[in-house]
This record gives structure tokens, sequence and C-alpha cells, in this order.
């Protein structure tokens, strides 16, 4: 995985390569793969934020994923290169509302799509708790530079069957 993180008025990207080991009996990259991958993109915008490994430990606060849908658009197979844009859809002062799109990295076509809703944790009530000032400025900057972008389609999609 290589991060590049960019400023908030042109997102944050995740790179990597589809691992021989993640393909699936059917020849394409495992559904544990894709939320794998996602959750790594995930990780890496966080650091962004300033809730890396040494904000965790000094601090004893954390993130949980509270809820994540998964849209599986097009098959990658092994050694395909991806690219995962990362967007803030949405936050307050202690919850980021996040959307990925892993695209094949060469030939841009839409891979999978991730949606999520993250918030930040004190571990020692196991409960909410606000971001500090200095993450919560980083979070109102993406939000401010990209929460009115355009909806992706699948952001707040819902299972059922089509009729």
């Amino acid at each position: 995985m290589n991060a590049a993180a960019n400023c908030p008025e042109t997102g944050f990207t995740l790179r990597g390569r589809v691992r021989g080991d993640w393909i699936d009996y059917n020849g394409h990259m495992n559904v544990a793969y894709y939320v794998l991958a996602f959750d790594q993109a995930t990780d890496a915008f966080l650091d962004v934020l300033g809730l890396d490994a040494d904000y965790r430990a000094r601090c004893r606060h954390t993130t949980f994923v509270l809820e994540m849908h998964v849209n599986y658009v097009r098959e990658i197979g092994r050694d395909q290169p991806y690219v995962i844009g990362t967007r803030v859809l949405d936050a307050d002062h202690k919850r980021v509302h996040l959307f990925h799109e892993m695209r094949h990295e060469t030939e841009g076509w839409l891979a999978a799509t991730n949606e999520l809703m993250v918030m930040h944790i004190d571990m020692e009530a196991r409960r909410g708790a606000d971001f500090p000032p200095e993450v919560q400025a980083r979070v109102d900057a993406w939000l401010a530079a990209q929460g009115a972008l355009p909806r992706p389609d699948q952001a707040g999609s819902m299972i059922g069957i089509r009729r």
C-alpha cells in the first residue's frame, strides 16, 4: 500500500495491487480483501487527520467503525493495480462519514465503493468522545472542501431486490 496524502481540495488516495492470496475460487478478489483494502485506506486517512498510532497510544482514544456498506461494481483480479480515493461526506464533533472508491489505477474503471461512519472513542470510558481541537480543525477543513461535492451514486444505498 502506498498512501499519497493530498490536501482536502484534491482528496486523499491510497494505491495498492491485488495480491495473489486475495484471489478466491471465482478467480477475482475475495470480498474480505476489498474490506481489508478499504480498511487500510480508512486507517491511512485517519492518520492524516492526526488520529495515528502515536495519538492512540498517547491519548487513549481511537476510532470505531459504526456502520459500513460495500458495493462490488466490477471484478478486479490478480496483480491489478488499484487506487482508493477517499471523501468526507459529512462530519460532526465526534463522527466522520467517509466514502471510498476503488478504481483500477491505469484503466480508471470503478471496482467497488465503501461507505462508512467512523466515531472517535475514549478507550477509558469506551464511549464516543469529541475530537481534540487540532483534529476537529482538520476534519472541518476536509468537510468544507468536499462536503458540497455531488453525492456519489452508491452513497446511502440500501440492500433490496429491485422489482
